[in-house]
């Protein structure tokens, strides 16, 4: 059950063109195969969804009772001592009774539940909206994380490699007396401290895959660059109003709340008059047991059956005070789901906000920082050069090569959080569920499906299927590794493989 409007589906259109089906290797290279994979293989997101079909059940629940019931009983007495002049006491006696009972007026107990019951099946549904996005969040931030990490790792992979040959130059000028022991223990020092950021890159390489996995269900390939997200609004406050009337977790509290307005009918329910009609049949056999008797009138009579109809009509006039505390209880209930309604209405109105100010400050830090690494280039080349002729340092050099690394790490971490700030601003405002991705590694889950199956049953033996694992475990997926095999960027790409021999001031290959 889709709960926004059309209108509002189309003011923005969400799409993630990505081509190509899922290939048969288990790694995941676009962000949309990674969406589809957690779509079929999440089981946070599994989870939801069979909670959802547990939640459908309470609509035939609360039918069941206003629906007529049936009962029947059966019974063997044997009276092994008899009184010495028990005469109309057998010597064994089969009963059997069958009874329909039909609820004719509850006090609108039922009415009132099966309309509670209705509209959290509402609220569930739009909770399952709420996990698919956020289940969609989470592995747009982990997809991200994980190319956000393997440029780190590159980046400090390429700056070990290049403080490794300023080291062995620094070293050879030195041995010529051309450097002193300081600027050789300068090298010495940055290339310790590059190697543990290395190390300390690797590991948070590491985790993010793991974390991929995790959510998605497979190791992460090699990934290819996200999709373009779509527009958005002009302005935070235009994402609000979207996300006032699409977000499915707000949906979903108001939902709650006007089910326990029902929930209050309901307690009140329980003062009121009931009604029912009952139909009975009995039967009963003394199974030949039964003596003449003559003298009490009973004749050779062994079996007999009666037949009773009757309406009943139950008036509490009093019980305790417990009425009473039922709709206090549900009053004060209502209340709770009245101001979680409220804090839902804030937490989507603060998301919202934020969201859209990180994705714009991202924008703008990926600009300012595209800008400051093709500067640091200039600056490490002119360094570079001003230190073959004498006029800069050993640790001018390092200091540069320093800078430019902070540079290109500032820029690919602004990325993501650029990239990671817009999906989630398409959670809040409600439009980063599968049906609005266009996801189509096969049909989309639909839980109005289930519910229109179950809501109507009769059948007191209907078990429904056997629960069964449905997302697939990882333990046989072997543990990741910090290997990048992914290729940096143009823009990342920098001289700093070509290293100049500080001996000499001519650009030489690295070796």
């Amino acid at each position: 059950m889709r709960l926004r409007s059309p209108s509002l589906l189309s003011s923005v259109a969400i799409t993630l063109v990505l081509a190509g089906a899922i290939p048969a290797a288990a790694a995941a290279e676009t962000l949309r195969e990674a969406l589809v994979r957690a779509y079929r293989d999440n089981p946070t997101l599994n989870a939801q969804r069979a909670a959802q079909r547990a939640n459908d059940e309470n609509v035939p629940i609360a039918r069941s009772q206003g629906r007529p019931s049936a009962s029947a009983q059966t019974g063997l007495t044997d009276n092994f001592l008899r009184g010495g002049n028990s005469f109309t006491t057998p010597e064994r006696r089969l009963d059997a009774q069958l009874g329909v009972t039909v609820p004719l007026y509850q006090g609108g107990r039922v009415r009132n539940g099966v309309l509670a019951a209705e509209t959290r099946v509402e609220a569930g549904q739009a909770n399952l909206r709420g996990t698919e996005a956020t289940t969609f969040t989470d592995v747009v931030s982990a997809y991200n994380n994980v190319i956000r990490d393997e440029a780190i790792v590159g980046l400090n992979t390429q700056n070990v490699r290049v403080l490794d040959t300023n080291l062995r130059a620094s070293r050879d000028r030195f041995e010529v007396g051309d450097l002193t022991r300081t600027d050789v223990a300068q090298s010495e020092a940055r290339l310790s401290l590059a190697r543990a950021q290395l190390q300390s890159a690797q590991a948070t390489l590491i985790s993010s895959r793991e974390n991929y996995v995790r959510l998605v269900g497979s190791p992460p390939g090699v990934l290819e660059s996200p999709p373009v997200l779509p527009a958005f609004p002009p302005s935070a406050d235009g994402a609000v109003d979207i996300a006032m009337q699409d977000n499915p977790n707000l949906i979903a509290a108001r939902r709650v709340r006007d089910a326990a307005d029902y929930d209050i009918r309901v307690a009140r329910a329980n003062r009121r008059p009931q009604v029912s009609a009952t139909l009975g049949q009995n039967y009963f056999n003394f199974l030949g047991s039964l003596g003449q008797g003559s003298a009490a009138g009973l004749g050779n009579v062994q079996t007999g059956n009666a037949t009773s109809a009757g309406v009943t009509l139950s008036l509490p006039l009093y019980q305790g005070g417990r009425p009473g505390a039922l709709v206090r209880q549900a009053q004060e209930l209502r209340g709770q789901a009245i101001e979680q309604a409220t804090a839902a209405e804030r937490q989507v109105i603060a998301s919202a906000r934020s969201a859209y100010a990180v994705w714009r400050s991202s924008l703008e830090v990926i600009a300012s920082s595209e800008a400051a690494v093709n500067a640091n280039k200039l600056s490490l080349e002119g360094v570079r050069a001003e230190n073959s002729v004498g006029t800069r340092t050993v640790l001018d050099i390092l200091n540069a090569e320093q800078e430019l690394l902070n540079s290109q790490v500032t820029l690919v971490s602004a990325r993501r959080d650029a990239y990671v700030a817009g999906f989630a601003l398409l959670a809040a405002m409600g439009h980063a569920e599968a049906e609005d991705l266009g996801l189509d590694g096969g049909p989309l889950y639909d839980p109005t499906i289930h519910y229109a199956k179950v809501r109507g049953k009769l059948n007191d033996f209907d078990d429904g299927q056997r629960a069964v694992p449905v997302s697939r475990s990882t333990s046989d997926t072997p543990a990741q590794t910090a290997t990048v095999t992914r290729p940096l960027d143009p823009l990342l790409e920098s001289n700093v493989d070509r290293t100049p021999a500080l001996t000499t001031g001519v650009d030489t290959p690295r070796p």
